[in-house]
This record gives C-alpha cells, sequence and structure tokens, in this order.
C-alpha cells in the first residue's frame, strides 16, 4: 500500500510541476498577474506532494532517499525548489518561477523514467557521513540550477536593454544589476556548499574504503564542477567578469553539473553507487 501511496504522491507532484511549467511559459508572453500567482501556487501544491513522496520513501527505506537514479533526480528538483522558494520570497522577483519550474520539472521527468524501487541502505553507506555529504552536494547542486535560470533571464533582459522597442517582458524582469548581484549570491552559496561535500565525500570514502581519492568518474567530474566554479568565482573577483560573462559561465557550469550528476552515471562505470 505504501509504495502505491508513493507512486501516486510521485505522479500528482510531477502534473503539477508540468502544470506550473506551462503557466509559467505562458505568463513570459501573455505577462498577466494572475498567472505569475497561479505558476507560484501550482509549485506549491506540487512540493506538498513531493515532500510527501520523499517522507514516504525515508519512512519505507530508513534512510535520506537518494540511493538510486529516481531518487537522487527527484530529490535534486526537490532541493532546487528549497532554494527557489527561499528567494522567491525574499527578493519577489516576479517571473523567477518562469525559469526555474522547467527546470524542476525536467529533472522530475528524468526522474520518472528510472526504476523506483526503494532499496534498503547498503553497509559501506551506513554512516552519519551520507546524510551530511547528501545534504551538502544537493543543496550546492540547487545552488548552481538556479544560478542557471538567473543566468538565463540575465541574457533576456540584456537583449530587452538592448533592444529599441522595450517588450512588456522588460518591465516583469528584474534589473540587470539585480539578476547579476543574485547570481553571485548563488555561485557563492553553492561553491562552499560543494566544497564541504567534497571534504566530506573524501573522508567518508577513506573510513569506507581506506582511500581519500580513487579517481572514480564521479569524484573526478565533482572534480571538473568545482574548478569551473571556482574559476567563475576567480574571473569575477579579479578580472572583473561580470554581467553576461558570468550568466554564461553559470548556465555552462550547470550544464557540467548535470553531466555530473546523470551523464556520468549512465555513461561511465564507478564506485560511487548511491547515485
Amino acid at each position: 500500500m505504501q509504495i502505491e501511496i508513493n507512486v501516486l504522491l510521485f505522479e500528482l507532484a510531477l502534473t503539477f510541476y508540468f502544470i506550473a511549467t506551462i503557466s509559467g511559459i505562458v505568463e513570459i508572453f501573455r505577462g498577466k498577474k494572475n498567472i505569475s500567482r497561479a505558476t507560484l501556487y501550482l509549485s506549491i501544491i506540487g512540493f506538498v506532494f513531493h515532500t510527501s513522496n520523499i517522507v514516504v520513501r525515508y519512512v519505507e527505506g530508513g534512510h535520506i532517499p537518494v540511493t538510486n537514479m529516481h531518487e537522487a533526480t527527484s530529490f535534486l528538483s526537490w532541493s532546487v525548489l528549497v532554494l527557489f522558494f527561499f528567494h522567491e520570497f525574499k527578493y519577489k522577483l516576479g517571473l523567477l518561477s518562469s525559469f526555474i519550474m522547467p527546470i524542476v520539472f525536467l529533472l522530475m521527468f528524468s526522474s520518472a523514467i528510472f526504476p523506483r524501487e526503494i532499496k534498503s541502505l547498503s553497509p559501506v553507506l551506513q554512516s552519519y557521513w551520507f546524510g551530511i555529504h547528501v545534504i551538502l552536494a544537493f543543496l550546492g547542486d540547487a545552488a548552481f540550477a538556479m544560478a542557471c535560470g538567473i543566468g538565463v533571464m540575465y541574457l533576456i533582459q540584456e537583449r530587452n536593454v538592448k533592444s529599441k522597442h522595450l517588450s512588456r517582458l522588460f518591465q516583469k524582469l528584474p534589473s540587470l544589476q539585480t539578476l547579476d548581484e543574485i547570481n553571485y549570491h548563488l555561485i557563492t552559496l553553492g561553491f562552499p556548499l560543494l566544497t564541504l561535500a567534497m571534504i566530506s565525500g573524501v573522508v567518508w570514502a577513506n573510513s569506507a574504503w581506506g582511500s581519500y581519492w580513487r579517481w572514480d568518474p564521479k569524484e573526478v567530474w565533482s572534480l571538473i564542477t568545482w574548478l569551473i566554479y571556482a574559476l567563475v568565482l576567480h574571473l569575477r573577483l579579479t578580472v572583473g567578469w561580470r554581467g553576461k560573462k558570468a550568466a554564461i559561465l553559470s548556465i555552462i557550469g550547470f550544464v557540467i553539473v548535470v553531466f555530473a550528476f546523470l551523464g556520468v552515471k549512465l555513461i561511465l562505470k564507478g564506485q560511487h553507487i548511491f547515485m
């Protein structure tokens, strides 16, 4: 019975995220305030079902549900929404949901493709480091996803600014300075989270396998991701790469995050077994 409830909750969350995504796209082109509010409310309803789904899987499995690709991708989309709601209510960015919900829906849709079995935690993962590493890693990736969405908003707004005929979309999007500052804030949030996730990961690996670093594909691409965002911060602080360049780099960085998260698991083989 729990499995049936779990599946129902997931499908309801996916459905509301899909409707919210369509509503957000309509908001971009039609520009009605009530649609913007509807997108946010639909996202909240989907999030409630999604949270319930995660709780059911937690109770069933007895651990944070990230032991397979279905759970890991679902948990990442949930983490993105946690940060989205925080920034939405703090900064009142209006159309932010229109750019974040497509990312959330695509992650959830990807999750729906993978097998949904609930597995018990393997002995090597039964450590307090598991929860620490997972939460840090997923929140860090969620911050980078948000930065990607903000980066897309920046590029669109910059195009509006350079246009001789300002559209209604220009009036609804935040200023370029605001978007650039939030983009920087999100990367400075995600980078230390990723750093701490990697540190906890190598400490955990040493206690589990007797080695801090094994050149596992997941480890290598996590390092590449870390280097990419370290470069983004370095170029901003030393060379002054802001605005459009920072926005483009944040989008490229998240593409690398997605490959490290999904591509490495699907294409390459390794010992990083839980996601």
